[in-house]
């Protein structure tokens, strides 16, 4: 428990993947809610007020609750402080905006038909320090290399300091290593229940932001920072569990190892491969990563342990068998995007899509996929509303708040070049 001196700080993900909520004391905080205004999903990066459906901006800017259990502490890197994150209602009931109430109604039709869904997530992300002129200028680490660790990868420890946090939290990291350009890493997490995965990866992003603000340094989750640089995304690894915590991806009497409805949920995933990108990747900056030849999920592909596609298949079989969903970046609520991701690969289950062959070529000088994600946020728009079977699974109120809000985005970032966008999304992502 807290003591009385300490204080609470109740956390939600909102539809820009800004970390909200507010310090409670605890006796209030065992109050199990907490109130603020609904018209935080009217505002955009620059905290422009948008009259989006669901934001509260033309009914009087009312109250939403955040709800959580008083009991669901989770220890801070801030040692004086503990966390409890939220979900969001309104006037009593789940605000359909709420991307943690989301994911927990995706992961409910999984367990209706008997299955536990679970989740493992690799973040990328690049840091930045001061110049003489005090401009934001790439993280300086010369001898870095892919797969780097230590001083010359990281001279000024930060790795190591975030380290140190999540084993002071308890986050279950897997690995953290310096990533393709210098200056760029990965954190990896551990697998684990759907919503305990996204939770944790939520609080990995914060913490680690917050630990690099305290160190003078800012660590950026933007997909691509800089056009010289690589993009940085946010992978989503998921399986399914049975009743007895077997992984039904896996069928070894299949030559590959996997299961049918392994195809199934993959043949899900391409068939609303259009569809997700706005929701993984809902920022202008997205699209410079998205491209071909970018190990990204540009194209509407899927293969065996091919880095190129956006659905890889990696090569562990058994209990590691798993889906790599390779589109997402760190702009998507985390919540909203790993729900939609679940959701899209029961659809394959649902309606028996056919699944088309995998893909054979590089992905560098040749790819056999012929569909792929639009050029822009404003064509990735168009792609969600017309993907109707996506939409309703989500939610009219979500995509209808969530499109309103974005080409209000298209309208404002439509003449940046990417130096002009990481001034207007850098300290946000």
């Amino acid at each position: 428990m807290v003591s009385g001196s300490e204080r609470i700080r109740v956390l939600f993900a909102d539809h820009l993947n800004i970390a909200r909520g507010k310090y409670l004391p605890q006796s209030f905080a065992s109050n199990g809610e907490a109130r603020l205004c609904l018209g935080v999903f009217a505002l955009t990066h620059d905290r422009d007020l948008i009259p989006a459906p669901g934001g509260g901006l033309l009914t009087g800017l009312p109250d939403m609750e955040m709800v959580f259990d008083p009991e669901d502490l989770r220890a801070s890197w801030d040692p004086k402080t503990k966390i409890l994150l939220a979900d969001l209602h309104f006037e009593g009931k789940p605000l359909p905006l709420c991307g943690r109430s989301l994911l927990k109604r995706a992961i409910q039709d999984w367990r209706d038909i008997g299955y536990e869904p679970m989740i493992g997530v690799e973040y990328e992300a690049n840091l930045f320090e001061k110049d003489e002129t005090g401009n934001w200028v790439p993280y300086q680490t010369p001898g870095a290399y892919v797969y780097g660790t230590g001083p010359c990868a990281d001279p000024r420890g930060v790795l190591e300091t975030i380290w140190d946090k999540v084993n002071e939290v308890g986050l279950p990291i897997e690995s953290m290593n310096s990533e393709f350009d210098s200056g760029q890493f990965e954190m990896t997490l551990r697998y684990t229940d759907a919503l305990g995965s996204i939770d944790n990866a939520f609080l990995l992003r914060l913490m680690a932001r917050e630990v690099a603000a305290e160190m003078g340094l800012l660590m950026s989750f933007m997909p691509k920072p800089h056009d010289e640089m690589g993009g940085s995304g946010f992978h989503i690894n998921f399986s399914l569990n049975d009743t007895h915590g077997n992984n039904v991806l896996a069928d070894p009497a299949n030559e590959d190892g996997l299961a049918d409805m392994t195809r199934q949920m993959v043949a899900g995933l391409m068939k609303h491969h259009e569809g997700l990108c706005a929701l993984l990747a809902p920022i202008a900056n997205s699209y410079r990563r998205l491209q071909p030849a970018s190990m990204s999920g540009y194209w509407a592909n899927w293969g065996y342990d091919h880095r190129g596609v956006t659905v890889r298949i990696p090569g562990e079989r058994g209990k590691a068998t798993r889906i790599e969903h390779r589109m997402a970046d760190c702009a998507s609520n985390p919540y909203t995007a790993a729900a939609a991701i679940l959701m899209a690969a029961k659809m394959g289950i649902d309606h028996n899509y056919d699944l088309q062959p995998p893909e054979t070529g590089d992905c560098f000088e040749n790819t056999v996929a012929k569909r792929h994600i639009a050029d822009d946020l404003a064509g990735a728009i168009k792609d969600l509303n017309a993907d109707t079977e996506l939409r309703n699974a989500v939610g009219a109120e979500l995509v209808d708040h969530f499109v309103a809000i974005k080409e209000a985005e298209v309208e404002k970032t439509k003449d940046m070049d990417t130096a002009a966008e990481f001034a207007y999304y850098a300290p946000f992502v």
